[in-house]
């Protein structure tokens, strides 16, 4: 099966074997003035630069008058400086670095810094290092303004004591990079900002900070208010149940959205019991023989010594993919329908779990749904059992069986020794005995276009459990791996990734997953709408999506 696990990487160091030389006098010289030269840099990026911030900042009318709007919860603004409480209380500071010519210093050394490619279910973006300990003197002075001066002027607007920890980084967002659906909750976090040092920019280059609503579940909604990055503007919120916001996707292809962005740290707001989502309901499998694997199979699929080979293979990496899964002809008409206007798609949320658009089955073409019914036919379980090995139709043999069931009542018995309990079975252990699980399924049809993902999310991995997921794409001839909405596994709590699924028209694939391991749909980004030429089109995939239980 697919496993969660932690991938140790070492880098080689290379070393360089320098041959001694008799030195000249002319080259002692040089040796000592490159010294000087140096140490003066050095001297000169330790020298701090102090930061002067905007006027609202040292107005202590401005700061009365925000305190109090920011506990009623109401709007005020005063020159440079608006307090707005919808959908959740955040703060805009336009011209925060008083100088120009800083904040354009600033740029250029933040620029000059290193920044790694960071990518995973939530976000695509280049980071910088940690900025709390570099000494450049623009980064040092405004980092010393925030967590000294601003941090105080913010502490008494909100009446809390804010803790003197730093938390700052600089972020490059260009074409197609985005940070999707969340609320920023981490112990310790109270208050987040981002200061924007951007070219001038527009609505339609995307990279918006946009703000959502939330339900009476404290679930995220819509987004309510955009607000588009501007030069030398800060933008803080306080970071609450609701405090759900992303940045949009980047869409131009000439700018970089640069900004400092972290948190200030203090108590966390209450946070009342996250809301429960009802589990997807799980089926038995239809009553259907296999004359139905006939009418829709590739023969070559129900070949016994060839489904050995594919469990042979199978049962190596927990993985497979079978092309040309369904007989072409079957796979055009399906393909065909599915673009039909009949089938009523609904929009899967909320946006901070996941995000595309599932196919009411009552409303799917007649060869759509006798597809959906193959998926979830009794022949096809028994199939898949022959495919992978699973338990998942009571014909299939369980040869661990009688080693599992060993080392079972082994468990048991270690447990009663180290409780003092009884090893002796209930009733109801004997009545699990001789009722085995039924093996069950869930399923839908999916259609993928711009901006479709899902995401992990709080309380995912508590839940997982052994499962076997099936995926078979439909019309995704010409879509490339860059566009996104492939599937990721990836081990809990870890980015890296074990597996990436891509979608291929009619290839079925299958992956095990343990409870250790956790999957995603990668962010169906802007240059799937792009031709090559540069026009624009609408490009979609659509995909069975199931998933078994033995």
């Amino acid at each position: 099966m697919v496993q969660g696990h932690v991938h140790a990487c070492y880098e080689s160091s290379c070393q360089v074997s320098v041959m001694a030389t008799t030195k000249r006098p002319q080259d002692e010289c040089s040796s000592t003035d490159e010294k000087k030269k140096k140490k003066k840099k050095s001297e000169k990026e330790s020298r701090e630069e102090p930061a002067e911030l905007c006027a609202a900042v040292e107005d202590e009318q401005v700061k009365r008058a925000v305190t109090e709007a920011w506990s009623r919860k109401t709007t005020y603004s005063h020159g440079d400086l608006e307090l707005d409480c919808q959908p959740f209380p955040h703060c805009i500071f336009r011209n925060f670095i008083s100088s120009q010519a800083f904040a354009e210093n600033l740029k250029k050394e933040l620029l000059e810094l290193n920044f790694h490619e960071k990518s995973n279910d939530l976000y695509k973006l280049k980071q910088s290092d940690d900025l709390k300990k570099r000494t450049e003197p623009h980064i040092a002075g405004l980092r010393a303004a925030l967590f000294g001066r601003f941090r105080s002027w913010l502490g008494e607007v909100l009446g809390v004591e804010l803790d003197p920890t730093v938390d700052i980084s600089c972020a490059k967002y260009e074409y197609t990079d985005v940070l999707l659906c969340h609320d920023d909750e981490l112990e310790g976090r109270r208050v987040a900002f981002i200061l924007y040092l951007v070219p001038p920019w527009q609505s339609s280059d995307g990279g918006t900070l946009d703000l959502y609503t939330t339900d009476s579940n404290l679930q995220p909604q819509s987004i309510v208010k955009p607000l588009v990055p501007s030069w030398n503007t800060l933008v803080l919120f306080e970071v609450s149940p609701v405090s759900f916001h992303q940045v949009s996707e980047v869409l131009s292809q000439d700018k970089c959205r640069l900004s400092l962005s972290g948190w200030f740290h203090g108590p966390s707001l209450e946070r009342p019991p996250r809301h429960t989502v009802a589990p997807v309901q799980r089926n038995p499998h239809l009553p259907r023989d296999e004359t139905v694997l006939l009418e829709w199979i590739n023969p070559i699929y129900l070949d016994i010594s060839y489904q050995e080979q594919i469990q042979e293979n199978f049962e190596d990496s927990s993985e497979i993919q079978l092309k040309g899964f369904l007989k072409e002809e079957k796979f055009k008409e399906v393909s065909e329908a599915l673009r039909l206007s009949q089938i009523e798609w609904k929009k899967r949320g909320p946006p901070n779990k996941r995000r595309y658009e599932a196919a009411a089955l009552d409303s799917l073409p007649q060869c759509v749904s006798a597809c959906w019914e193959l998926l979830h036919s009794e022949a096809f379980f028994l199939l898949l059992s022959n495919f992978t090995g699973l338990r998942l139709h009571y014909l299939c043999p369980a040869d661990d069986e009688e080693n599992g069931d060993e080392e079972k009542d082994k468990k048991q018995q270690d447990d009663g020794e180290a409780t003092g309990s009884s090893n002796e079975p209930s009733s109801a252990d004997v009545s699990r005995e001789k009722e085995p699980s039924t093996p069950l399924c869930c399923g839908e049809v999916r259609r993928w276009s711009h901006g479709g993902y899902t995401l992990l999310h709080d309380g995912e991995a508590a839940r997982a459990e052994y499962a076997l997921d099936l995926v078979l794409p439909f019309g995704c001839a010409g879509w490339q791996s860059e566009f996104g909405g492939f599937t990721c596994y990836v081990a809990n709590e870890e980015d890296e990734e074990l597996l990436t699924v891509y979608p291929e028209d009619n290839s079925l694939a299958l992956v095990y997953r343990d409870k250790e391991t956790l999957k995603f749909v990668k962010h169906v980004n802007h240059k799937s709408t792009s031709e090559p030429d540069g026009s624009s089109t609408c490009r979609e995939f659509y995909d069975f999506s199931f998933v078994y239980y033995e």
